[in-house]
C-alpha cells in the first residue's frame, strides 16, 4: 500500500524543468476534459446546486425568521453556497480522487515530475472552480429575485466561501481514501452531506434550534462557512464569533490534510 508519507518514486530527471503552478494547470486541464464526458457528475455539480435554493425558499415559508433576525435571502444564499460546496466539490471530487486511483492514474502522475500535492490540488481545481464560479451566479441571482441587500461584511462572506473551498476538497480527498470503487464514491459522501444539510444550517438556521443543540451543530465542519457567509451579509457576527468560525474551520482542514497525508491511497484498493 502505498500512502502519502511514503517516499514517491523517483522523478523524471530529463526534459525541461516546469513550475508547480504550470504543472497544475495542465493536470487541471486535463481533468477538466474528463469532467466535461461524465455527464452524471457533470449534472449533480452543476444543476443540482441551482435547484437545491427553491426548496430552501419554499421551506422558509414555515419559519419564523424574522425571530432570529433573518431574511427568506439571508437564509437562501448562505444554504445555496453551501449546497454548492457539498455536490460541485465535495461530492464531485470524491469521485475523481477514487476514479483516478482506481484506473492508476494517480500512480503514474507520481513517477512524472508532479508532486503528491501538486496532484490532488491540479485534479480538484477544476471542481473548486467550479464551485466558486456558481457560488458568484447565485448570489447574482439572489439579488435579482430575492431583493437582497448588499453585505455588511463582504470580508466575513469572502472568506467563509475560500475556507468552504478549501475545506470541502481536502475533506474529499479524506472521503477518497476509504472509498473502494468509482460506484461506492457515490455512496460515501452521503453521510457528511446529510449532517451539512441538516446540521449547518442550511435548511434550518442554527438561531431555531434548541440552544443545546445548536452548540453541538457549531462544530461540524460546513456550519463556520454558513456562519461567516451569513454574518457577511446580516452583519450582526461580532469579531469573536467571525474569529471562532474561523478558526473551527481552519481546524477541520488541518485535521483533514493530516488524514490524508497519512492515510490516502495512490494505489488501488485491494
Amino acid at each position: 500500500m502505498n500512502t502519502a508519507t511514503e517516499h514517491p518514486p523517483a522523478r523524471a530527471a530529463h526534459g525541461p524543468a516546469t513550475t508547480p503552478m504550470r504543472r497544475m494547470t495542465a493536470l487541471a486541464r486535463a481533468e477538466m476534459i474528463l469532467l466535461g464526458r461524465n455527464k452524471g457528475t457533470l449534472f449533480a455539480a452543476l444543476f443540482v446546486p441551482l435547484m437545491l435554493p427553491f426548496s430552501v425558499q419554499q421551506a422558509s415559508k414555515e419559519m419564523d425568521l424574522a425571530s432570529a433576525g433573518l431574511t427568506t435571502g439571508t437564509l437562501v444564499l448562505p444554504a445555496a453556497i453551501g449546497f454548492s460546496l457539498l455536490f460541485a466539490v465535495y461530492s464531485a471530487l470524491v469521485g475523481v480522487f477514487v476514479v483516478r486511483r482506481e484506473e492508476l492514474v494517480l500512480k503514474r502522475l507520481r513517477t512524472g515530475e508532479l508532486r503528491d500535492v501538486e496532484i490532488l490540488s491540479g485534479s480538484a481545481l477544476p471542481a473548486v472552480l467550479s464551485g466558486l464560479v456558481q457560488s458568484v451566479l447565485l448570489t447574482v441571482g439572489c439579488f435579482v429575485l430575492l431583493d437582497l441587500s448588499a453585505p455588511s461584511a463582504p470580508h466575513l462572506a469572502v472568506l467563509g466561501l475560500l475556507l468552504g473551498l478549501v475545506m470541502c476538497a481536502a475533506l474529499a480527498a479524506v472521503t477518497a481514501s476509504f472509498t473502494r470503487t468509482g460506484e461506492s464514491a457515490q455512496v460515501t459522501p452521503l453521510p457528511f452531506m446529510f449532517v451539512a444539510l441538516f446540521g449547518s444550517g442550511l435548511f434550518i438556521p442554527l438561531e431555531l434550534l434548541p440552544d443545546r443543540l445548536a452548540s453541538v451543530c457549531e462544530l461540524l465542519p460546513l456550519t463556520p462557512v454558513i456562519t461567516l457567509v451569513r454574518g457577511g451579509w446580516t452583519g450582526d457576527l461580532s469579531a469573536y464569533e467571525a474569529l471562532g468560525a474561523a478558526a473551527t474551520a481552519v481546524a477541520w482542514t488541518v485535521v483533514s490534510v493530516f488524514a490524508v497525508r497519512r492515510w490516502f491511497r495512490w494505489e488501488p484498493r485491494r
